[in-house]
C-alpha cells in the first residue's frame, strides 16, 4: 500500500512518515504543495495525507484539482484550523476525512487503517474501466461522469464484460452467463452488444467494447 503525505512542517512529517513506514506502508513525502499535487496527478497512491496550509499551491487547491481529474483515491485532510465551515470546504471538495492538528499519533494510523479498509470495499462495488464506472449495488454505470440509462439485460450483459476486463468472451460464455436458462437465439448476443455499444462506445471516441474475429467480444481500455 502507498500512501503519499504532503505536509511541510518538517518534525510531524518525519514522525508521521516513521509510524507509517514502521506500520508496514511506503511512504512519499513532499512538502511543497505544486510538487506535491504533481506527485499525487500522475502516480498511483492508495491514500493522501494532505495538509491544508502549504507553500506554492494549498491543501484546498489539490484537493480540488485532483477530483476535478478523475483522482479518486481516499484523501486525508491534516490542519490546524478547527472552524465547521472549514471541515464542510473539505468535505464538500471531496476529502475523505479529516483530522485536526494536533493529533495523536495512534489516532492517525487507526484512521489510515479505515479509510484503506473502506476503499477496499469500495472498490470491490465500483468497477472503473478507463473512464466507465459501474456501480454494482446501485446498478447504475456512467462514462466520463454522465449517467448512461441500461435496461436491465444491457446491465448484465455490461457487468459480464467489465468483470473479465482484458478476456475475450465467446458468445456461448455470455449467453450462459447473462441468459442463463432462458431462451436466447443465435443472433442475441450480436444484438446486444450493438445496443450496448451504442449508449457506452458511440458518443466517445474513445471505445472500451471491441470485436475479436472468430472468438467473441472482450471489454478493455486500450484501443483494439
Amino acid at each position: 500500500m502507498k500512501i503519499l503525505l504532503v505536509e511541510d512542517e518538517r518534525p510531524l512529517a518525519t514522525a508521521v512518515v516513521r509510524v507509517l513506514t514502521d506500520a508496514g506502508w511506503v511512504l512519499t513525502w513532499e512538502s511543497d504543495g505544486k510538487k506535491g499535487y504533481e506527485t499525487a496527478l500522475h502516480e498511483d497512491f492508495d491514500l493522501i495525507i494532505l495538509d491544508v496550509m502549504l507553500p506554492n499551491k494549498n491543501g484546498w487547491s489539490i484537493l480540488s484539482d485532483l477530483r476535478l481529474n478523475k483522482r479518486l483515491m481516499p484523501i486525508m485532510m491534516l490542519t490546524a484550523l478547527e472552524e465547521t465551515d472549514d471541515k464542510v470546504k473539505g468535505f464538500e471538495l471531496g476529502a475523505d476525512d479529516y483530522l485536526p492538528k494536533p493529533f495523536e499519533v495512534p489516532e492517525l494510523v487507526a484512521r489510515v487503517k479505515a479509510m484503506l479498509r473502506r476503499d477496499k470495499i469500495n472498490k470491490s462495488i465500483v468497477t472503473r474501466i478507463s473512464d466507465l464506472e459501474i456501480d454494482r449495488k446501485n446498478r447504475s454505470v456512467t462514462r466520463a461522469g454522465k449517467l448512461i440509462s441500461l435496461t436491465r439485460r444491457e446491465y448484465d450483459l455490461l457487468e459480464a464484460l467489465a468483470s473479465n476486463e482484458g478476456r475475450v468472451l465467446s458468445r456461448e460464455t455470455i449467453q450462459e452467463r447473462v441468459w442463463t436458462d432462458e431462451d436466447s437465439y443465435s443472433n442475441t448476443v450480436d444484438v446486444f452488444i450493438g445496443t450496448l455499444r451504442k449508449k457506452i462506445d458511440a458518443p466517445f471516441d474513445h471505445k472500451l467494447i471491441h470485436t475479436v474475429h472468430g472468438f467473441g467480444y472482450v471489454l478493455k481500455s486500450e484501443t483494439a
